[in-house]
């Protein structure tokens, strides 16, 4: 018997939101994973808010929703509230009820810049990492770093002198500027769109861009990353920033860390080893214009044992994460401005890409 092609539509429905998605969706084990980790901030989310006033959007909606942003590769909080409105799934992951009405995206974004300014997006990726079926799948003596690009919401026009002097823009939105014979540096100028974006170029030959510098520690059983870092674009930053994650780590125990040849540096290897680090650095061995052969940092000491050749082959993997959050969580060019905004959505992408991995693992190891 045919169907009819009835328009009209109930005037109450009696269909729960939670039946609507499938047990066995993907999303519902990681959204277990979330609401554990949010959980465990909840005296935090309270420090952050006056007991006063009315109501602001829940902090856990909003990382949630966060969440959602990179692993649908949403491009802006307004293509986000539009799928929040009408896609089901959507409003499921970040608990809101099917008659409750989409937030503005100018009230999303402010509401979220309190979650971005404050330390919430590490506290976040470590209470993920501290729940017991996830802690046992870190390894807790092996691990590599590596650090990456990420481009600047801000023009190579905006990139003018410090003190107010150079040829002023042609008028209109988008005059035209010259840079012919003109030297820019770090030094003498910045970016007026973005003051923390440094301008900055990968390898000899390369273009320089205006960008910020991510870097990422990651253990080396299953390829999680376990430490998140956004610093200025510097020939040091990487370094620097590999320090500062390892002290973040607690306890005394010896552990090695794999990386590639920029950190065969002697004064980084000695400050490693001051850590009871051990350095699994691949060797640098470039040979300078007069036919020298630099001399590497990494001695026999290192290279005999087979643990090394196992780091160099692992350290690889950590490309996985930054080729996952520049393409899937659209971080390869970041739309926010200011070094502290930047890292917290970075360190929310590192987080969102071990949440799409975890549950395999835990499923795996099951």
């Amino acid at each position: 018997m045919r169907g009819r092609d009835d328009r009209s539509e109930g005037f109450f429905s009696y269909v729960r939101l939670e039946e609507r998605i499938p047990v066995d969706h993907p999303l519902r084990p990681i959204r277990g994973l979330a609401d554990e980790a949010l959980a465990s901030l909840n005296k935090r989310f309270e420090g952050l808010y006056s007991t006063m006033g009315r109501p602001s959007i829940p902090p856990e909606m909003l990382l949630r929703a966060t969440l959602l942003q990179a692993f649908f590769s949403v491009r802006s909080e307004r293509m986000l509230m539009e799928q929040i409105n009408y896609n089901l799934l959507f409003r499921w992951f970040v608990g809101l009820p099917i008659d409750a009405e989409v937030w503005h995206p100018t009230v999303f974004t402010h509401n979220r810049d309190r979650l971005l300014e404050a330390a919430v997006a590490h506290e976040f990726l470590a209470a993920l990492l501290a729940l017991p079926q996830v802690k046992k799948l870190l390894s807790s003596e092996h691990f590599s770093v590596d650090g990456t690009l990420i481009e600047a919401w801000a023009s190579m026009k905006s990139f003018r002198p410090k003190d107010g002097s150079g040829e002023p823009p042609s008028p209109g939105r988008n005059g035209e500027r010259n840079f012919h014979n003109e030297k820019r540096s770090n030094d003498t100028h910045a970016s007026t769109t973005d003051p923390d974006a440094r301008l900055y170029r990968k390898a000899d030959g390369r273009e320089s861009r205006l960008c910020f510098m991510g870097h990422v520690l990651m253990e080396n059983r299953n390829g999680l990353a376990v430490g998140a870092a956004l610093t200025c674009a510097t020939g040091t930053a990487e370094r620097e920033a590999t320090l500062a994650l390892l002290d973040r780590r607690r306890g005394d125990r010896r552990i090695t860390l794999g990386a590639d040849k920029a950190y065969d540096i002697s004064a980084f290897v000695a400050e490693l080893r001051s850590r009871h680090v051990t350095p699994h650095i691949a060797i640098d061995g470039r040979v300078s214009k007069r036919g020298i052969v630099r001399k590497t940092a990494i001695d026999a000491r290192t290279t005999r044992h087979p643990g090394y050749r196992a780091s160099q082959i692992c350290r690889k993997r950590i490309e996985e994460v930054f080729g996952w959050i520049k393409t899937q969580a659209g971080l390869a060019k970041v739309k926010l401005r200011g070094c502290t905004k930047v890292e917290a959505l970075f360190t929310f992408r590192v987080a969102a890409y071990n949440l799409i991995r975890i549950p395999k693992l835990l499923q795996a190891a099951a």
